[in-house]
């Protein structure tokens, strides 16, 4: 039962670990407070116990004539130059010729939909099912070149930024978009035309 549900009249009870006022609010007890006390006290003996002592300082151990100097080593400039890499090479713009197109020939073919739905079809898709928050459900031209655009800029963008940090997963972005936007095109082929 809550203080919730008790009558009104009900009379001020006390538990061990907390007194009620008739305010309605609870204070800790002296037991509590005790409690409380003795295991922060613990807590800081414990920690304090577990320090070690100090180490014994470098001058008391040794002599200073018992240290030899040592020359430094010299590192070849040569190991220190990492090679120069064309950023735009022809694996570059290849890659990138190729995720633009499938990008460019996903929002065509998307286009399908509108052209169906626009001569009135029935029993073929009409409606952009699959990206439609992307392209909308009766997509424009305009947005759709928009989105390939965006797309194409992006993943060109993001794997310039790759290879330019030297990174070896550069080309992800390109192939990413590339097999995304093939699957694209395969499904408005398949149901769209």
């Amino acid at each position: 039962m809550t203080n919730r549900n008790e009558s009104p009249d009900s009379a001020a009870k006390t538990s061990q670990l907390h007194s009620t006022v008739a305010a309605g609010e609870s204070k800790p007890t002296s037991k509590v407070r005790s409690i409380l006390r003795i295991g922060l006290a613990v807590m800081a003996l414990v920690t304090t116990s577990m320090a070690a002592e100090l180490p014994e300082a470098p001058s008391g151990v040794g002599r200073a004539d018992m240290i030899e100097a040592i020359e430094p080593v010299q590192v070849p400039k040569t190991a220190a130059a990492r090679p120069k890499v064309k950023i735009i090479d022809k694996t570059f713009l290849s890659l990138a010729v190729i995720s633009t197109g499938s990008t460019f020939a996903d929002s065509y073919t998307t286009l399908f939909a509108r052209q169906n739905w626009l001569a009135g079809k029935k029993g073929v898709c009409n409606v952009e099912v699959q990206s439609a928050y992307l392209y909308g459900t009766h997509p424009t031209v305009g947005r759709a070149y928009a989105v390939a655009s965006a797309k194409s800029i992006s993943s060109v963008f993001a794997a310039y930024y790759f290879r330019k940090h030297h990174n070896k997963f550069w080309s992800l972005p390109l192939v990413a978009n590339s097999i995304l936007s093939l699957q694209g095109v395969g499904q408005n082929m398949a149901t769209c035309n």
